[in-house]
């Protein structure tokens, strides 16, 4: 039967979630501390056996037995106070011939931890060898005082929180680079808190999303970008913005790509705006783009819930670089593509028509798209020299013509509801002149009535 201080500490380990084990070489340690702080001398190596059936402990002088050594003599203590009669010189280390410290490789003495065999065969062991660890069984004469019981219980305390931050730590850190559920706790000026249940996560504001607002005891799904031990336990950095959410909500939401049927190949994301992914299939009879779609859309628009409304589009990956930069500036269509394999450059040229289309707006599809492929684009419309937009993935340029008026880089909705509005004002134009030209008709009609009337009146 286990003593209670066991059962004691077996509650303590269940309800800290840390090992046994752990809460036991606690207590030893803790043990070993109020020993020392009582009862123990200079050069002991204390160290505590607990037994847990008993609750009784041993304590012990641990030794280990080393080769027999001179050490430098003790100066006499008379000397240290004398006042020195010349200056001291500094010493300087000694050095190798290309200049490096040379490092005394002698064995060095440690009379707390080492005995030397000479002692040890004299005073513990008449056999001793050099290198055997030798334990001395000490006595308790009395009980612990107050300091040692405080010395013990300060021990424990942070024994037990070090085990628990490195526990936390661990299973974290197993954790990394995964998408978990969370509850935002608070906000710390632009910093988000995030309750991960028994650690707070961090959310700096580079890894937060623009247009989302976090409140407090909101549910989101954040992805765990890093891991670290800090000096008040594991710091927990975590993201809305990064791109491996999507991949990690496709994994989750798709079953062909958990699977490995369909392999995505990149993640191109604005986060908060829009987002690419390039998607395969290592099978022919399945559609890679239908299987994350889904059937009427309904699991790419979990993903797209998920992340706050942020749109994506799934285009299909090619190992040809012409064609797989074709489909990632989707849904524009391209008329030809000239590479520069050695600096990685695509000069993509389309039609007028489709070159807001190909740019985007502020030119994020076409910057999006770079980001997917790896290559810099460069769109221009047929029949001109000058590229109407340059990227290399992260930066953008548009760059304006005579014919362009500034126009370059808006969006097809912009056109869309320029048209709208050139339709409607036709439209309003045309109809005011037929009420304009109905007015007149009437008014002539009128005239031509009176001038009859009047003709008939003078007959």
């Amino acid at each position: 039967m286990s003593s209670p201080i066991y059962q004691a500490i077996k509650q303590l380990s269940e309800e800290k979630d840390i090992p046994e084990e752990s809460v036991i070489e606690t207590i030893e340690a803790a043990l070993a501390a109020a020993f020392r702080k009582d009862f123990g001398e200079k050069d002991q190596n204390v160290k505590v056996n607990f037994d847990k059936e008993t609750g009784d402990f041993d304590v012990f002088d641990v030794k280990t037995v080393v080769e027999d050594m001179e050490l430098p003599e003790e100066e006499d203590e008379s000397a240290e106070n004398e006042t020195p009669k010349v200056r001291p010189i500094a010493i300087v280390p000694a050095v190798g011939p290309n200049g490096e410290p040379i490092e005394d490789e002698g064995p060095k003495f440690n009379p707390k931890t080492d005995i030397m065999v000479s002692a040890a065969r004299e005073t513990l062991k008449s056999d001793a060898e050099v290198g055997e660890v030798i334990r001395t069984q000490l006595e308790v004469p009395a009980a612990f005082g107050r300091m040692a019981a405080q010395t013990a219980k300060q021990v424990i305390i942070q024994k037990i929180r070090e085990a628990e931050r490195i526990k936390l730590f661990g299973e974290f850190k197993d954790r990394e680079h995964e998408l978990v559920n969370a509850t935002v706790q608070r906000r710390e000026g632009r910093l988000v808190l995030i309750d991960l249940g028994r650690v707070t996560g961090v959310m700096p504001p580079d890894e937060q999303v623009p247009t989302e607002r976090y409140a407090p005891g909101d549910r989101v799904k954040v992805y765990i970008v890093r891991v670290e031990m800090a000096t008040r336990g594991p710091e927990i950095i975590v993201s809305r913005s990064h791109p491996d959410i999507i991949r990690r909500l496709f994994t989750l939401e798709i079953p062909e790509v958990a699977a490995g049927t369909v392999e995505i190949h990149g993640v191109a994301r604005e986060a908060g705006a829009r987002a690419k992914v390039s998607v395969s299939s290592h099978q022919e009879n399945i559609d890679p783009i239908g299987s994350c779609i889904g059937q009427r859309g309904t699991r790419i628009q979990t993903v797209i819930s998920e992340l706050g409304g942020e749109k994506v589009d799934v285009i299909l990956f090619d190992e040809n670089p012409s064609v797989y930069i074709m489909n990632a500036l989707s849904p524009a269509k391209v008329v030809e593509i000239k590479l520069d394999e050695e600096n990685r450059t695509a000069d993509v040229l389309v039609d007028e028509d489709q070159l807001s289309l190909s740019i985007g707006r502020g030119g994020q599809n076409v910057r999006l798209a770079s980001r997917l492929t790896g290559w810099k684009i460069n769109i221009r419309k047929i029949g001109e020299t000058t590229a109407a937009f340059v990227t290399d993935g992260t930066e953008s340029v548009v760059v304006e013509s005579e014919e362009s008026d500034g126009k370059v880089g808006e969006s097809t909705e912009e056109s869309d509801e320029n048209k709208e509005i050139e339709e409607k004002s036709v439209v309003t134009e045309s109809t005011d002149e037929i009420i304009e030209e109905s007015e007149d008709e009437e008014a002539a009609e009128e005239n031509d009535a009176s001038a009859a009337d009047e003709e008939g009146k003078e007959k």
